[in-house]
Formats: C-alpha cells, structure tokens, sequence
C-alpha cells in the first residue's frame, strides 16, 4: 500500500465514511490566499515543478535552511533542477513536519506520483512532474479546475488597480476570483517612511491631498467603493494585535498632518491614531455588507540580516506572545456599541490564545445571522494534524462547530489545496473517533450533513458567494 492512500489519516471506518460520503464531494470555497491573480488572468503555465512547488514557498525554505541548505539552493542563482534536488534531499528528513504530508499529498494528486519523494528518484519525479505539467490541463486555471474550485479569494493591496482580477471576470473562467482588501500599510504610524509612501500612492488613485484624517478616511472610502464594484466582499487584516487604544480628545488631524511631514509620533500618539483608523476602516466594512479578517499574533522578520538580504515573508517570522484579548475585545464592543460590527473572522497565531479567540466570538454573536463572528480555522504554524485539531476542539467547546466556516489555503502556491483535503480528513478522523467511542451518535447522516456545513455550505452561506 502507498503511504497516502484512500485511508490516510482514516482509521476507522467510522471517520472513512463521513469522509468519502459527505467531505470529499464538497467544492472548495478558498475565501483566503495569497495567490497570484496575474497568474490566474494570464493562465501561467509553469516551467518545472520546481517553479510551481518551491517558488515563494517559504514553509519549505524554511525547512531547507534548518537542514543546512544554503541560500543559492533556495532563492539564490541555482538552476531549476538543483533546487529541486536539494528539496528532495531535505523531505525524507521532514519527517513528522506537516511539509512531510503535504509533499506527498500534493504529489499524489496533482501528478499521480506516489513515490516518497528522495534524493534517488528526484530526477523520474522532477522529470515527470514537468512532462504533465506541459499538457494543456496543468496551466494556473486548469490546476484550480482539478482541484475542485469553486471561489478564490486573494489578498490585495487597496492601490492596486484589479485589472487582473477585471480580466478574469470578463473571460470565460467559471471559477470566481475576487479581491480582499488588506490596508496593513495604512496603520504603519510608527514609520513615517512607509505610511508616507504609501499614503502617497492612496493620494495619487484617489486625486485629493491627505492632510486630515478626513481626507485619508475619504480616500480608503473610494477604494473601498472601488474593490466593492470589482466583487470584493472581504477585507483582512495582518496585525500582532487588535489596535484598541482609544484615549479621549486626540486631535487626530495635528497626527495625520506631523506623519505628513515627516515626524514621528509618541508610541501612545502613533497607538492612538491607527486605533482610531481601524476602527473607522471597520465601520465602512460595515456598511457595504463585507466581512472583516483578523490575523493576529505573528511576529514578523526576527532576522534583520536575512530581511535586508532576501525582504519580508521570506521565512524569518514566527508565533508571537502578544497580549490579544483586552484589545480584541475593545474593539469589537467599541463597533458594537455603534451597531457596526460587521460579521468577523478571527485568527490566533499562538496556540495558548485558542481558548481566548474561541470564547470571543460568544461575545459578539447576536443572533443576526449564524456565525456571526467566527474562530478562524488553525493559521500558519497552526495549518497541521495537531494545530487543526485543537482549533476545533476549542471550537467545539466553547462554540458551535456546526457554524464553523471551514479551511483556506493562505498559500502563495497553486499546488496547495491539497490543504483541504488534509484538513477535511483532520476532521472525519475526529468525528469518526468520538463516534466509534460513543461520544457522538452514529447517525451518520446527521454527522456527515454537518462536515457537508463545514466544508463548503456554512461558508457559501456566509460570505453570500
């Protein structure tokens, strides 16, 4: 038998059934990533499997330098092939690593290959993996058709123009790709370089001079309105915490107009001001009926050597400590408050926050709509068997996971939805098991209609899709 094989992560079956009955027919709404929409609109066609496998992929870069890989084999001058080999060097050594099952996974269903992936047949895998992928049916498209897609959801930049995502909407894709709006930059008040920059480009789109919180909140507005009539449905942001600090009598236009001039603000000034402009950014969330992310807890580019030698999202980052409930929950009341809390995903990077994030969302839940506020499915360092696990354990306790809107990819890699299937099967395995010891009823109908809701219905729902 192959190492992935129908069963894998099955073991019973019990938890064989809700998956191949009810998981493995549902469509794959991927409400967030990183892929390229240039990609998509161009319909790329990769060169080689290492083009398409290791390229941006930073989770296998990482796993390359800890093994003592250096930087030519990685993001350096090396040719295709070598970086390839030297990615098969590192995965039998992978071992227990998500990276371990996701090589194989992607391997298995994407090109047929159920080979483990090693440094003796690193030439058949690479040379046959390129040979299919040079058919017509492997170009960007073709592989999102394969895999079952249905909606995608990029990460996008609030001075980009979509035109990319306007020239898949006018071809004949049937798979929907829209724009999520991500305006980390506009909260950068602690650099006045980079908010000033791109403040700049904000200026140019929207042809009016910034030098007034009201003029910077009637720019984001337009670009708000202008993502909106190119389908967006979704903003995210990336942050360490939710900014809440909200002291009375600031006069916000004196801080917009010294970040303009170039001069930094006092911690509590810079605090202050971005505080008050994600909050505001949330009220227009509001009122244009999208749904807001929030990607919190990661601490980004430890290794300023490595930063300023390769740039961000390179693989220097990691879990941070950050102090996440006070603030997340300041907030989310201070909208509330205003009737404006819009429905809200929240994503903890840290696994001791799981329980906190999990009970957060009772919090703010109405009872407007069904899941409301949801607790974001298991982030980054988190997307394994273990980190998914107990994201819905936690779920599951101090939630409803029957609301659960199920996994994304958060990949830069069009050979990754795989990823659902490995969460899919995360959690047959988890409501096979409780069902085999009689924590659950065997009714599998009732069951199965429920990973049926968490796998696709619960978000197409949800996000109106």
């Amino acid at each position: 038998m192959h190492f992935i094989h129908d069963q894998f992560l099955l073991p019973n079956a019990t938890s064989q059934q809700l998956y191949h009955r009810y998981a493995a027919l549902s469509p794959i709404i991927d409400y967030h990533c990183h892929l390229s929409p240039k990609d998509i609109a161009e319909d790329r066609r990769f060169n080689n499997l290492t083009e398409a496998w290791l390229e941006g992929d930073h989770y296998k870069w990482r796993a390359m330098r800890t093994y003592g890989i250096s930087a030519d084999y990685i993001t350096g001058s090396r040719s295709s092939f070598e970086k390839f080999e030297k990615w098969a060097e590192v995965v039998p050594h992978t071992l227990r690593n998500p990276l371990y099952h996701w090589t194989h996974l992607e391997l298995a269903r994407y090109f047929g290959i159920y080979d483990l992936l090693n440094m003796e047949n690193a030439k058949y895998i690479y040379d046959t993996a390129n040979a299919i992928l040079q058919t017509p049916a492997y170009s960007v498209r073709g592989l999102l058709k394969k895999m079952g897609v249905q909606v995608v959801c990029t990460t996008d930049d609030p001075t980009d123009d979509l035109s990319y995502h306007r020239s898949i909407a006018s071809s004949d894709f049937e798979i929907k790709v829209l724009p999520a709006f991500r305006p980390d930059k506009v909260l950068a008040t602690d650099q006045p370089e980079l908010f000033n920059g791109w403040v700049n480009r904000l200026y140019t789109l929207c042809e009016l001079s910034i030098s007034t919180l009201s003029d910077l909140m009637e720019c984001l507005e337009k670009r708000v309105l202008f993502f909106h009539q190119q389908g967006c449905r979704l903003s995210d942001h990336g942050l360490e915490y939710a900014y809440a600090y909200y002291p009375p009598q600031q006069d916000w236009d004196r801080l917009v107009l010294a970040l303009r001039n170039g001069s930094s603000l006092s911690k509590l000034e810079s605090e202050a001001l971005r505080s008050e402009i994600l909050f505001r950014l949330c009220k227009l969330y509001h009122k244009y009926g999208w749904v807001q992310q929030f990607h919190l807890g990661a601490l980004r580019n430890n290794n300023t050597r490595m930063l300023e030698t390769h740039g961000p999202d390179t693989g220097f980052d990691s879990i941070g400590d950050f102090d996440q409930a006070t603030s997340l929950s300041a907030l989310l009341n201070r909208l509330d408050k205003d009737n404006a809390l819009a429905p809200s995903i929240l994503y903890n990077l840290n696994p001791a926050d799981n329980e906190v994030f999990a009970t957060m969302t009772g919090n703010f839940n109405d009872g407007s709509i069904k899941g409301k506020i949801q607790y974001g499915s298991g982030w980054w360092f988190l997307d394994q068997k273990d980190g998914m696990t107990k994201q819905l354990n936690a779920l599951s306790n101090m939630g409803l996971l029957s609301c659960f809107v199920g996994m994304l990819t958060d990949s830069r890699s069009f050979l990754s939805y795989p990823r659902h299937e490995y969460f899919r099967r995360v959690l047959c395995r988890l409501l096979g098991e409780e069902i085999e010891a009689g924590e659950l009823p065997r009714d599998i109908d009732l069951i199965g209609n429920m990973v049926q809701d968490i796998c696709f219905r619960n978000a197409k729902a949800y996000f109106k899709f």
